[in-house]
């Protein structure tokens, strides 16, 4: 459970740098270089004090290629469309269902009726917090393609927790030990093709689009921003792909998808603090109350799990 809320942080932590990265270089470039960072990191890491490709690499490679590759874009196609708040919603309440009804189907864990409670406490307290006040108009195309992706991004973050428990299910059959950092970087190793792609479609297209590359002054125009931006790509990579995945990792070692990932969906309320320091963003009473909420179902599936 520590890892679980630990892995919360982190995420909000990289959710505030992601936003200022994606602000100014959007959000495929900034999802790739946040990815390709982390890679490097828990390369670092694997073939130091990790154990490289030790335990079930195979299943750790499924699982990042659908929660990092497919969540992730999705993910980043749906923010600019409806707006932050509104994807958040949509993913988070979307991802712990997902990944408890996945989970049923295909490993046969199943949740008892307090965990299932609890669960349901988290995600009302989270759909409390967030739903949106204002009355943004969206146009039918942009609402139809956000709810599509914020929902993709639900179910490939989800596949990817359980596909991750099944990785572990193996290792424990096997009678090995794989410490989390390892199978986060074999992880982020499935999760950076799809990014990679996106990334290289991108930039042919707007290169087609200019008629070539861009002029001497765009150019030193991105320099200059890449010159004030890269500490927050670096935090971003620090506390969402390399630690936050990790920390995941480990929560999903000993504790049920549909659990880690109901308290992983109390990140944008942990991000309400953090929004009001970083961009003065008032914090109202309705998503305090649902704040109060969903720390509520936390804690009460904290002592459904004591054992």
């Amino acid at each position: 459970m520590f890892a679980a809320l630990l892995t919360t942080l982190l995420f909000a932590t990289s959710a505030i740098c992601g936003y200022r990265t994606a602000k100014q270089i959007g959000g495929i470039e900034a999802n790739f270089w946040r990815i390709t960072l982390a890679t490097i990191f828990l390369t670092a890491w694997a073939f130091t004090f990790g154990a490289g490709f030790a335990g079930a690499p195979e299943w750790f490679m499924i699982s990042g290629l659908f929660g990092i590759g497919l969540g992730d874009t999705a993910y980043f196609q749906a923010l600019p469309r409806l707006g932050s708040r509104r994807t958040v919603l949509i993913m988070q309440c979307l991802t712990a269902p997902f990944a408890a009804l996945i989970e049923w189907l295909w490993l046969g864990t199943t949740l008892n009726w307090p965990e299932i409670f609890c669960v349901g406490v988290i995600l009302v307290g989270v759909g409390v917090a967030l739903a949106p006040e204002d009355h943004v108009k969206i146009s039918a195309r942009d609402w139809k393609i956000g709810l599509f992706a914020g929902a993709l991004a639900a179910l490939g973050q989800s596949l990817g927790a359980v596909i991750i428990r099944k990785g572990y299910a193996d290792i424990t059959a096997a009678g090995l030990h794989v410490d989390a950092g390892t199978t986060g970087y074999q992880r982020v190793l499935g999760g950076i093709l799809i990014p990679t792609i996106a990334l290289i479609l991108f930039k042919w297209r707007d290169a087609h689009v200019h008629g070539g590359w861009l002029e001497q002054k765009t150019r030193r125009v991105s320099l200059d921003k890449w010159a004030r931006l890269w500490p927050w790509v670096l935090a971003n990579a620090l506390a969402g792909q390399t630690l936050g995945v990790t920390c995941m990792q480990w929560a999903l070692k000993t504790t049920q998808a549909g659990i880690v990932t109901a308290i992983i969906a109390t990140t944008p309320l942990v991000l309400l603090p953090m929004t009001r320091i970083v961009e003065g963003e008032k914090i109202g009473l309705r998503p305090l109350i649902g704040a109060v909420v969903a720390v509520s179902g936390v804690i009460g599936l904290t002592f459904c799990r004591i054992k």
